[in-house]
């Protein structure tokens, strides 16, 4: 997987943004959180265009794990048809690897949504430190992707 500059530049931005005062973050929280946002869609888009590259099969077990709410064995009986199990347990790493992401996403989200209520710059630093790992998080959901697409071919 290739650096993605939108990710990078955020990652440059949070890091920067840890070491600034009250009255920094009250001017720039508006750029945080656009360029955020920017690192978000991106990851995003790469996650929607490696999983396209998947097989039929590989995307149907995933379809299944999402509808199931990640439960292979909470499927319902329409979507019983026939998956492989490699692909099931190729698709369920996957997913737990996207779930943990989208968590990590919400959870910084979450601490930089309080620290603006609270003006607390320790919270918004807490905010960068967990921007930063839901990236790396999703970068990894995205390697994991990457390695289903090889993994299905071969």
């Amino acid at each position: 997987m290739n650096k993605l500059p939108e990710v990078e530049t955020a990652k440059t931005l949070m890091t920067e943004a840890m070491a600034w005062s009250v009255m920094k973050w009250l001017r720039e929280k508006k750029t945080v959180r656009k360029t955020a946002d920017l690192a978000n869609a991106a990851l995003d888009r790469l996650s929607e265009s490696t999983k396209a590259r998947w097989t039929e099969g590989l995307r149907a077990a995933y379809e299944a794990l999402a509808a199931a709410g990640g439960s292979v064995a909470g499927k319902q009986k329409g979507a019983e048809r026939a998956i492989d199990p490699d692909a099931q347990l190729i698709a369920k790493k996957v997913k737990e690897a996207d779930d943990a992401a989208y968590r990590a996403r919400m959870d910084a989200e979450g601490t930089f949504d309080e620290a603006e209520k609270q003006l607390s710059t320790a919270m918004a630093r807490e905010g960068c430190r967990k921007a930063i790992h839901g990236w790396e998080l999703h970068e990894k959901a995205i390697r994991q992707a990457e390695a289903a697409t090889h993994a299905r071919k071969g």
